[in-house]
Formats: C-alpha cells, sequence, structure tokens
C-alpha cells in the first residue's frame, strides 16, 4: 500500500528547502523549451508539407540531432566535475538562446534538412549540458536523506514541463500553418524560457552548485579533463555495480522505445498525412509516455523503501518486457495504453539510475557518469531506429520489431540481474 503521507512530506521539503525550489524552478523553464524546441523542430521536418520524410530520413534526423553529442558529450562532461557548474549553465543557456535564434533563421530562408539539424544538434548538445549539470548539482542544494524523493520529484516535474511544451507547440501551428515560415515562428518562441533559464542559472551564487572544493584542487587541467572524460566516466561506471547494472537496464528501455517511436512516427505519417492530425497523434503518445513517466515519481520511491533499488529495477523491466509484447497487434490505441505503461517502467529504472548515480559516486566523478549515462541514452536510442528503419515497411505494419522490442527489454533483465547482483 502507497504511503499517503509521502507526497504530504515531499512536498514539505520542497518548500522548506530554497535551493532545490531555484533549481526545480530553472529545470522547468529549461525543459519546457526543449519540448518546444523539439516538438516544433518535428513540425518543421517531419510533418511539414514542403519537406519529405521516410523512415532513413526520420532515422537520419534522430542522428543528426543527438548522436555526435552523446559520442562527445562525456569528454565535454568532465567539466562539470571541474568548473563552477553554475558558470556551464549559465555558458549552455546563453549559447543555447543564440543557436535557437539560428534554427530560427535558418527555417525562415528556406534552408535545407542538413544545415537546419546541425545547428539544431548544438542547440540539443547545449540542452542536455544543461540537464546533466542540474542532476549532478541536485545533492549540493538537497540533503542526502531527502535526495532520493526529490531527485524523483524533480525528474517527473521536468517531464511533464517537456510535455507541455511540446503539447503547447500545437497551439502557434494550428493558427500559423505548417510550412517553413511557420516553423521559424515556433522556433522563435523557444527564446522566451531559453531567456528565463539563463536568468535563472545567474541567481544562483558562483560555487553554489559544485563541485567540492576538493574536486576542484586536485583537478588536472581543463584540457586534459575533456580528453580524459569518456574513460573516467567509463571506469567509473564499470567499478561501480549499481550504477552499471541500472545504465545496461536503461538502455535497453531506450534502445526499445526508439524501436516504438520509429513505428509510431511512420504509421501515423501513413495513416493521418504530414498535417497537424499526424503530428497531433504523436504529440498524443508523446503525451501518454509523458503521463507514465510522471506516475513513476510516486511509484519509485514507495517501491524503492519496500524492495530496494535492484529489485524495483528488475520488476520495472520484467512489466516493460510484457506491456510491448501487448502492442504486437500494432492497434493505436492499444499502443496509446502501452505507451503509458512503458513510459512509468522506463522511468523507473531511470530514477534508479539517477539515484545510483548520485548516491553511490562520488561528487568529483559525478559529472563524468552523468554525461556517460546521457551518451548511453542517446547510442541505445539512435541505433535501434536505424536497426528498425532497415526493415520497416513504408506503412510502418511489422509486429516482429515489436517483439524485438520485447527480446531487448529482456536482455536489460538479465544484464540488470546479473550486474546488480554484485552490489545487492
Amino acid at each position: 500500500m502507497v504511503d499517503a503521507h509521502a507526497p504530504r512530506a515531499v512536498w514539505q521539503a520542497v518548500r522548506a528547502n530554497a535551493g532545490f525550489r531555484r533549481l526545480l524552478a530553472l529545470r522547468l523553464v529549461s525543459q519546457f523549451g526543449d519540448g518546444l524546441f523539439n516538438a516544433g523542430l518535428a513540425g518543421a521536418i517531419l510533418f511539414n508539407p514542403e519537406r519529405a520524410a521516410g523512415p532513413w530520413a526520420i532515422a537520419a534526423s534522430f542522428a543528426v540531432l543527438f548522436l555526435p553529442y552523446s559520442v562527445l558529450g562525456p569528454f565535454a562532461g568532465a567539466l562539470l566535475d571541474r568548473w563552477d557548474r553554475r558558470l556551464v549553465l549559465l555558458g549552455a543557456n546563453l549559447g543555447r538562446l543564440v543557436l535557437v535564434l539560428a534554427v530560427a533563421a535558418l527555417l525562415e530562408v528556406g534552408a535545407g534538412d542538413l544545415a537546419v539539424l546541425v545547428t539544431a544538434l548544438t542547440v540539443n548538445g547545449c540542452g542536455r549540458f544543461v540537464n546533466s549539470g542540474m542532476s549532478a548539482a541536485l545533492p549540493h542544494v538537497v540533503p542526502r536523506a531527502q535526495l532520493v524523493p526529490l531527485n524523483s520529484f524533480a525528474i517527473a516535474a521536468g517531464s511533464v514541463a517537456s510535455f507541455l511544451g511540446a503539447a503547447f507547440m500545437l497551439v502557434p501551428r494550428q493558427l500559423l500553418g505548417a510550412d517553413d515560415a511557420a516553423a521559424a515562428s515556433i522556433i522563435s518562441l523557444v527564446a522566451v524560457p531559453v531567456a528565463a533559464a539563463l536568468w535563472l542559472a545567474w541567481r544562483f551564487a558562483p560555487h553554489a552548485l559544485g563541485p567540492g572544493t576538493e574536486a576542484e584542487a586536485g583537478a588536472a587541467s581543463a584540457v586534459l579533463a575533456v580528453v580524459t572524460g569518456w574513460v573516467d566516466g567509463a571506469r567509473t561506471v564499470a567499478s561501480v555495480p549499481t550504477v552499471a547494472a541500472t545504465l545496461a537496464g536503461l538502455a535497453a528501455h531506450r534502445a526499445a522505445l526508439g524501436i516504438n517511436s520509429l513505428l509510431l512516427l511512420v504509421i501515423v505519417r501513413h495513416t493521418d498525412g504530414p498535417q497537424v492530425a499526424g503530428l497531433a497523434s504523436a504529440a498524443l503518445f508523446t503525451t501518454a509516455v509523458g503521463v507514465g513517466a510522471f506516475l513513476a515519481a510516486a511509484v519509485m520511491p514507495w517501491a524503492v523503501r519496500r524492495w530496494g533499488r535492484y529489485r524495483t529495477a528488475n520488476a520495472a523491466l520484467a512489466a516493460a518486457a510484457l506491456i510491448q509484447l501487448a502492442g504486437a497487434g500494432l492497434r493505436l490505441s492499444v499502443m496509446l495504453v502501452c505507451a503509458l505503461l512503458l513510459g512509468l517502467a522506463g522511468q523507473v529504472v531511470k530514477l534508479c539510475a539517477d539515484s545510483a548515480m548520485q548516491l553511490d559516486v562520488d561528487d568529483a566523478l559525478r559529472g563524468h557518469v552523468f554525461t556517460v549515462q546521457d551518451a548511453l541514452f542517446w547510442i541505445s536510442f539512435i541505433g535501434a531506429i536505424a536497426l528498425a528503419a532497415s526493415v520497416v515497411p513504408p506503412d510502418g505494419r511489422q509486429p516482429l520489431l515489436v517483439v524485438a522490442g520485447s527480446a531487448v527489454y529482456l536482455a536489460g533483465l538479465v544484464a540488470h540481474a546479473v550486474l546488480g547482483r554484485r552490489a545487492s
């Protein structure tokens, strides 16, 4: 039975912690901007009557947006452990503001997909940097005893803000249209939440978000930190069984999500056409995943108290494998319910991974590990999309891909169970 006092306790902890509230406000406006930008970009590239997008074009769009940063992110992430994280958040948000306006300008002049996507890549790179920085900074504003519930609350609230940003995009799109000029206007709106995030980051005192002084005193030069960031992060992940186990499970979830995302986009484009109806269907599924992620904020802390992180993540991965199979009929109504439940199960695994990195990794290496997670997050997602694009038919009707997603979840369960057993 769920503890009825838990939500009240979390809310009281939020009210009592001014530093957490300020970091939460930064997360909310930042992720609202992320949702608005990515949804606007999806509308501009994938659901634009002036541009065409088949399965390989969809896969290429995702790859150009996320894969290069995911490969290079762990190197840059080492800076989170050696430079003032407040300063990093300021720089990343300022860069994001300038680049968002550049993407809008490219759309306005009708630039090709490659120019738009490469510029958008750097926008999302800055966004990932902001999110990793906020997660790494959380232990500096939250007492250790409150870290798990407040992290769950922050992640859930951020997910809701992201999906609200994506949903809000449909309003100006309905009013302005679906062509390049309308997409440019929608992307320009992203400057508002990004500017707000820049201001909120400025309000923190220097060094208030870490890293600790002991990390800075013993740090090598920032250049060396960048060069060795991936190696240090990967070595830390391998040496902490709880982190290695939950990241293996998280990679499986992201791979299955990649398969499902490609199937959904191809199906709704084939069924509803490239106008607002198709984008609205995609947004509905994205919202279902977000609602599931929000519910995970209530389920995960209770489940961890009752069963521990190890068994909770095992149960979430096992449930996800069964839920995935239920969508093999490719009926949109059933797939919508599956999307909600998979969002719940996947977010439970994600929160277990965050908790492992925040509780079991030293602050001097936490930024390394969060950026390794970010790389794994997107490499598994993009890799699965690329593989699925090679076999998906033009109408997206390929039930065996859904079954393959279930097998991926089972592989993640085995990896998590084996790796996590060492820690438990």
